[in-house]
């Protein structure tokens, strides 16, 4: 008579652990850590086992320092102990779906509790992933991360206060590949980056040559100006333009009998006006 009680149980644990079971994506930025370093990517994957009644939580991350770490553990979520494989971190654990929006695993070292891990799917879907656990000293540490939902794996990953981390060869050999992958696409996008700024300047220093171009050739012109020769533009009292062959320091210094001084320009082979510093 137990067991489709059990069997019901079980059912009931898996339906509200559906909103966890996906792969989560680190956002670096928005996490906050009192212990460690915040990992430069993080991969979290939280998904059901074959039999159904646990729980596989496993993590792939890069650090700072390029390197690449593995780590994986099971856990039913009924709330009862298990054995636990890293002794080094914990002797066993336990894992329990406090609701459809909580999830909570501890680790235990000789009956303490050593770290635990609270999983809380957020109002705008991202996951935050606390961790509170005792430095070598056994003070206490907090590290929050936060996790947006993706689609598929990626091969890199997760988080810098996570348990059982272990380097794998696999792991480094997947992220010498990706780092080669990174640097290449990097230095092309940089490459196209700066492409884009210069266009972007050169374009901004036709528009300026334009709009003077523009002001010279609708100003009061008396004479024929020659490519390459310099010349300057004052405004006049009544708000006009005039372009002349007299620097303001052959007026004295100043704008000789115009309103004010506007600029030094030079004529182009184009036909275009650019400023050039004063004489």
């Amino acid at each position: 008579m137990t067991q489709p009680f059990k069997t019901k149980i079980v059912i009931i644990h898996m339906v509200q652990a559906y909103n966890f079971l996906a792969s989560w994506q680190l956002f670096p930025e928005k996490c906050d850590f009192e212990y460690q370093t915040v990992p430069k990517s993080g991969n979290y994957k939280i998904e059901t086992i074959p039999n159904g009644h646990l729980l596989s939580f496993s993590h792939n991350w890069v650090n700072l320092e390029n390197d690449a770490f593995y780590a994986q553990y099971h856990v039913n979520p009924n709330g009862q102990p298990m054995s636990f494989d890293n002794t080094a971190l914990a002797d066993t654990i336990s894992a329990e779906i406090n609701n459809a929006s909580c999830l909570t695993v501890q680790f235990f070292k000789e009956d303490a509790l050593n770290l635990k891990v609270v999983h809380e799917i957020l109002a705008n879907g991202f996951l935050k992933v606390t961790h509170e656990g005792f430095k070598e000293d056994r003070s206490p540490f907090k590290n929050i991360e936060i996790y947006h939902k993706q689609l598929s794996v990626l091969p890199y990953a997760s988080s810098a206060g996570s348990v059982a981390i272990r380097p794998t060869k696999e792991g480094v050999i997947k992220h010498k590949a990706l780092s080669a992958m990174e640097d290449q696409t990097n230095m092309q996008l940089n490459q196209i980056k700066e492409q884009i700024e210069l266009l972007a300047r050169q374009a901004q220093e036709i528009r300026k040559r334009k709009e003077l171009s523009m002001m010279i050739y609708e100003a009061k012109i008396t004479f024929k100006p020659q490519i390459g020769q310099i010349y300057h533009v004052y405004e006049k009292q009544d708000g006009s333009h005039v372009l002349s062959m007299v620097a303001p320091h052959e007026w004295g210094g100043g704008a000789g009998p115009f309103a004010q001084f506007i600029a030094t320009v030079k004529l182009l082979a184009d036909h275009t006006w650019i400023e050039v510093p004063a004489q």
